[in-house]
């Protein structure tokens, strides 16, 4: 269908595959539009019409909407449904560019609809071509003045408009924008409708005012007798002119309206890339009858709205599936904790609206181990992005599978650093992993690259823990500094321990000391409910906002209920490693105490150590130490160094000069009872100590 006595044109089957009769006229491009994908392809000569310089088209029609203004886009793609609708072969029209000057220049497009077997359109091809000189009789110039001048009174409405759904992130936002002052009382209208194309249906998702519900149109199909349904099906709009009209088009929906005193209305099919994505309704009680003008308004906005739908749709399909992503890789539940309570919580960046990147790669977790001890991770991979998400997920799981494994805090971060940096990936990840004795209290604690934790007290009161640190995972194997430093840690019962990432003290061009010293505060003055303090927390980020995510894990020692009927504390020691002699003698002073031996706990800490330093001294192997509480509410405690060497230990006189000799005398005063037992091809040293009450 030719407009303005433009004749068809006469294409080969595989056009363009063929450009010559293209060639051969003269300042014309040409064009394939692939309706099945949505990509518009032109040659080079239809860049030139579109005043398009190579590289600043990506194929996609909405890409040209910068060079053909909103109203004109209107116009051609009802141009086009009409046509499809028809069963049309080709159609044909003029419409207007903006030069990249701001010049506005007509243009004349001409297209040819290609069908496949059962009738259904596949592909447009045709040409556009620079209609200006056509175009510069005085009749025709009359016209462009008229045609100018409604442009600027829909441009005036169409931007309004535009302006407020230009931040819609969601559905929603849409609705919102177009209810308030900003939205269709531009335009005059009482009140709003709008429905969804899904599967077949239209599913009312806006109506207005509350009184205007209608029964059984929550949900309606597509070849029903509504209006809605009408625009949906033929891709045209339809406008209602009088309450007459409205009762004889539609006699069903008409009595259930009668109250909102209906003069008019405007049912507009919300069309993007040539398919129908929902329709929108205005209905008036002031009007009868639209002008051209007012028409060409409303057609350009539902063009406006029909793209600012398809994009939020699309954001929200996207933000689900980063966060099913999210939850998929994050631990499905946290397992309960013996003597402790726990809280978790996750809170994604909003990085600029961007799609796909309301993911990212903070992560906790939560490993039960043997002897009543957990560990503790949290962490955060470099990026926003599902290949952050991707790599943090590989990354708990390691971490997960080397804690479980026995290796002690750092082996674990050294071996995940290797491991990360084997992944074969440009990322890093900053992480933190605590070991917490909740029997006695110790925690031994390892970070790479991550923010310190934070103690607080039984009191409220709130400090930063100062943990010295290696390189970052991936970054440390990268360099060949595999070494990890461990920090211990004592944890009261009602203290709390509190790991989080960075986004959480973290603001742009805030100090991150200042931060931390601001989050003590906060959590100082929060609730002593680990559940109730994380909610706070996470609440105050999330109204604070911030591109970063936020991973947070609380875990609190709980006071012992009833004294337990035993404990276990076993730590190995190697020779050469005075690190490890003094970690052993951290842990057995507060397992001393946690378990009731505070009045004799200089003298247990004093004789281990003499027993360990002995077995280190007098053989060439390691030595473990183990300390057990013995009988119904620790009413003995016993210790054993177990070393490797048959060669059983003699008491002897150290003399009045003798710098050794002293240690099994000193162990025979303070012990209450020791001895030697045999453990297959070496011993152990023993002793115990009892406690009054």
């Amino acid at each position: 269908m030719a407009v303005r006595g433009a004749s068809a044109v006469s294409l080969p089957e595989d056009w363009p595959a063929h450009p010559d009769p293209i060639l051969a006229l003269n300042r014309m491009g040409s064009f394939d539009w692939d309706l099945d994908t949505g990509l518009f392809h032109m040659d080079a000569q239809a860049h030139e019409v579109f005043d398009l310089l190579p590289g600043e088209y990506d194929g996609h029609p909405e890409s040209l909407y910068a060079r053909v203004p909103q109203p004109e886009v209107a116009r051609i793609d009802a141009m086009v449904a009409q046509a499809i609708k028809d069963g049309s072969e080709n159609y044909g029209g003029y419409f207007r560019i903006r030069c990249r000057d701001g010049r506005l220049r007509w243009t004349h497009t001409q297209g040819y609809i290609r069908r496949d077997d059962t009738g259904r359109p596949r592909r447009v091809v045709g040409i556009v071509r620079d209609a200006t000189e056509e175009l510069a009789e005085s009749e025709v110039r009359s016209l462009r003045a008229a045609q100018d001048e409604a442009f600027r009174q829909q441009t005036n409405v169409v931007q309004a408009v535009s302006a407020a759904l230009a931040h819609a992130r969601s559905v929603q936002d849409v609705i919102d924008a177009l209810k308030d002052t900003r939205g269709i009382r531009h335009l005059g209208a009482t009140s709003l409708v709008m429905g969804l194309v899904e599967a077949g249906r239209i599913r009312l998702v806006a109506e207005g005012p509350v009184e205007a519900s209608v029964p059984g149109t929550r949900i309606t199909r597509i070849d029903e007798p509504y209006p809605m349904s009408e625009v949906v099906r033929t891709l045209l709009p339809r406008f209602i002119e009088s309450p007459e009209e409205f009762a004889e088009g539609y006699p069903i929906l008409w009595p259930h309206i009668t109250d909102l005193h209906i003069t008019s209305a405007a049912y507009l099919p919300l069309i993007a890339q040539a398919r129908p994505v929902g329709a929108m309704g205005l209905l008036y009680s002031d009007r009868r009858g639209f002008s051209a003008e007012e028409r060409a308004v409303l057609v350009a906005l539902g063009s406006t709205v029909a793209q600012s739908l398809q994009r939020a749709m699309l954001y929200e399909q996207e933000k689900d599936l980063a966060q099913g992503l999210q939850q998929a890789m994050l631990p499905r539940t946290i397992p309960s904790v013996r003597g402790a309570d726990v809280a978790v919580r996750y809170r994604a960046g909003t990085a600029a609206g961007a799609l796909g990147r309301d993911i990212g790669g903070d992560w906790y977790d939560l490993i039960p181990l043997p002897g009543g001890r957990v560990g503790a991770v949290i962490g955060d991979v470099q990026g926003h992005d599902t290949h952050a998400a991707a790599v943090m997920g590989q990354l708990r799981i390691v971490l997960r599978a080397y804690a479980a494994e026995g290796h002690t805090p750092a082996a674990v971060m050294a071996r995940a650093s290797v491991f990360l940096h084997e992944l074969d990936t440009d990322r890093f990840a900053t992480c933190l992993y605590a070991e917490a004795d909740l029997s006695t209290g110790v925690v031994q604690a390892v970070r790479a690259g991550h923010i310190d934790p934070l103690i607080r007290h039984g009191d409220g009161s709130c400090h930063r823990v100062p943990v010295e640190g290696g390189l970052p995972l991936g970054l440390s194997a990268e360099f060949g500094r595999l070494e990890y430093p461990v920090s211990t840690l004592e944890l009261d019962p009602g203290h709390t321990l509190l790991l989080c990432t960075d986004g959480l003290v973290e603001k742009p061009g805030a100090d991150l000391d200042d931060g931390m010293r601001g989050l003590s505060e906060l959590v100082a003055a929060g609730p002593e409910d680990v559940r109730a303090l994380a909610d706070r927390l996470i609440l105050l980020a999330e109204e604070r906002g911030g591109d970063d995510d936020v991973a947070l894990l609380l875990l609190r020692r709980r006071a012992p209920e009833a004294p337990p009927a035993g404990g276990r504390l076993q730590q190995h020691v190697a020779p050469g490693d005075p690190a490890a002699l003094s970690q052993a003698r951290h842990l057995i002073r507060a397992a001393v105490r946690s378990w009731g031996y505070r009045d004799r706990a200089d003298e247990i800490e004093l004789v281990a150590d003499e027993l360990m330093t002995n077995a280190l001294m007098h053989t060439e192997g390691s030595a473990i130490v183990t300390l057990r509480a013995l009988d119904g509410g620790h009413r003995r405690l016993r210790i054993e160094v177990e070393d490797s060497s048959s060669a059983l230990p003699r008491r002897r006189e150290a003399g009045e000069d003798g710098v050794s000799g002293r240690g099994l005398l000193l162990v025979d005063m303070l012990a209450d009872e020791w001895g030697v037992e045999a453990r297959g091809g070496g011993k152990a040293v023993w002793c115990e100590f009892r406690r009054g009450g």
